[in-house]
This record gives structure tokens, sequence and C-alpha cells, in this order.
């Protein structure tokens, strides 16, 4: 399987800027621009587009475990913070509240943590990634 994106960019890289395009069209000529990346500018960037990828892969392994352990979640609700420091991404924090009928704290904690350790984007990713979970009642 693969899947694809498209990146159009115009102008310097301070003043110019750019849109993106994905297969599916769900990002469809998406601005994107030195403003909306380092600053406040209306647009994404790619660190917003890792941290999506990054939170919805883990979500759905996450969930893709716990099925295969015999729990069946009712929420699963995962936010991502991509950190680029001095030009460099350095650290993916993953955050994960979840709502997950019988299931022991223990066994939430080790199949959260093989789901971090395991999901393709986390595989992908050489930089450091974090994981907080929570297991709310």
């Amino acid at each position: 399987m693969k899947r694809s994106a498209k990146a159009v960019w115009k102008g310097t890289v301070k003043d110019g800027s750019g849109v993106l395009t994905t297969q599916s069209t769900t990002l469809n000529e998406t601005q994107y621009s030195f403003k909306s990346r380092f600053e406040d500018g209306v647009g994404t960037n790619p660190e917003e587009l890792l941290a999506a990828a990054h939170a919805g892969c883990f979500t759905m392994k996450t969930s893709a475990l716990l099925s295969e352990a015999g729990f069946i979640p009712e929420s699963l609700e995962t936010d991502c913070k991509i950190s680029l420091v001095d030009g460099k991404i350095t650290l993916s924090e993953l955050t994960l509240n979840a709502k997950i009928p019988g299931i022991s704290e223990d066994d939430f904690q080790k199949i959260a943590k093989d789901a971090k350790e395991n999901c393709p984007v986390s595989q992908a990713f050489s930089f450091e990634k974090s994981l907080t979970a929570t297991l709310l009642s």
C-alpha cells in the first residue's frame, strides 16, 4: 500500500507560501507558510501533520491491541505534541485518556506502551517518543 501527498511552494522561505494536497483530498490545497510553522499564521505545518499522524496511528494500534486482549474501548483520546528545537524534531509526546471497561491498570499500561513502541509511525520516527496514559473511570 502506498499513500501520497503533494506540496507546492512559491517564493522565498520567509515570504513565500505553499499548499499541501493529500491523495484523499482531506487536505486540498491546504495553506502552509513560514508563519504557520514558526509563528501564529493561518494554515498547517509539517510538525502538526506529524502530530496528527502519530496520534492517529498510536490510537488505532492501541485499539487493535485492546481488541486482541479481549477489551472493547469505550473511548480512546490521544493528544500528540511534536517538538521542533533548533531546526530539529526532537520529541513526540503522546497523552492518552482512555475509558476501557474491565481492564486493570497494569494491563492498560502494558498495552499502551506496546502501542507506543510498535505502531508504524512510532517505528518510523528516530527521535524520542514519550507516553502519558491515563485510565479514566
